[in-house]
């Protein structure tokens, strides 16, 4: 097949997966200029410094091992997935500590943007690679772009996750839960390699990584509920300023019923949204993070009640 195939192939699916993972978090959507920003580091960077370091440690067990069997295993289930997930996860050490990473679901987004950059361009050289026939190119496209390339997204994920609990987490234990994250993207991602290894594991492969994209949309929409319940949970205290008084809780088709421009309407719910999560994360921290959190929930609570005072009808 011609490498315009092959890259319509690479792209276009996991720029489905991309937009379908960032719509799905509808409370405090991410900006898409971060996200996208995300996937290019996975496309490029991850792929770069997987490949350099990658080779390194190849070169290395080149020197104690012959077998040619023997060596390819290792570098598909040991090497692979220990420099591939280090790399991918490194961008979102940086990530986790921006105000903007507010929650588990922002961990699953931006590491799911890294993983299907990472899949994406991946992808391209096996495409390429295996195009001799066209019913093997076919098979290799269809494995790739449904298993292989979403199970570096799912492992990202989990890191990006981690992360998140590790950044509004007080108790003592919480510097264990980066490396936990890390291990578990990295037993996904050797799971997934060994069953491609071996014909007689491969329908072991495929249930495993159903089972893996079940698990992982069942943790989005669980994280989902949890942002819903929180953003309730930290508006009580504001009655003053957006609520039903007559029920005595956030109300947003109250609120709507009142704002009759659609703009300010999304305007509005994504100051209530950041002032839920300011709040949360503000009893969650401390120190300088702190301060600029408690400095974030009056911002907001004055950019609402401005907004309030100017288009309520």
């Amino acid at each position: 097949m011609s490498f315009l195939s092959s890259l319509i192939a690479a792209v276009v699916p996991m720029i489905l997966y991309l937009i379908f993972i960032w719509r799905l978090d509808k409370y405090e959507r991410e900006p898409l200029g971060k996200v996208l920003k995300h996937f290019l580091w996975g496309a490029v960077g991850a792929i770069f410094f997987g490949i350099l370091f990658s080779s390194v440690l190849n070169l290395a067990t080149n020197v104690f091992i012959s077998n040619e069997g023997i060596l390819s295993l290792i570098s598909t289930v040991l090497i692979a997935p220990f420099v591939e997930e280090l790399v991918k996860a490194s961008f979102l050490f940086r990530t986790f500590r921006k105000n903007y990473f507010d929650n588990i679901t922002d961990g699953l987004v931006y590491g799911g943007a890294i993983g299907l950059g990472f899949g994406m361009t991946e992808n391209l050289f096996y495409f390429m690679m295996y195009n001799e026939t066209f019913s093997q190119w076919i098979y290799v496209v269809i494995i790739r772009s449904i298993f292989s390339a979403v199970m570096h997204a799912i492992a990202t994920a989990t890191v990006g996750a981690f992360l998140a609990k590790t950044k509004f987490s007080l108790t003592p234990t919480k510097k264990r839960l980066p490396i936990i994250g890390i291990l578990l993207a990295m037993i996904f991602h050797a799971t997934w390699n060994f069953s491609l290894s071996f014909e007689f594991t491969s329908i072991v492969g495929i249930l495993f990584m159903v089972f893996l994209i079940i698990g992982f949309l069942l943790i989005f929409n669980l994280s989902l509920n949890n942002e819903n319940k929180l953003i309730q949970a930290e508006l009580l205290g504001e009655e003053r300023i957006f609520i039903d008084e007559a029920n005595q809780s956030f109300n947003k088709k109250y609120i709507f019923d009142k704002i009759k421009k659609k703009s300010v309407r999304k305007e509005y719910m994504n100051f209530v949204t950041k002032l839920a999560f300011r709040k949360f994360q503000a009893k969650n921290s401390s120190g300088i993070q702190k301060e600029k959190y408690l400095k974030d929930i009056e911002l907001y609570r004055s950019k609402i009640i401005y907004l309030l005072q100017n288009h309520l009808s």
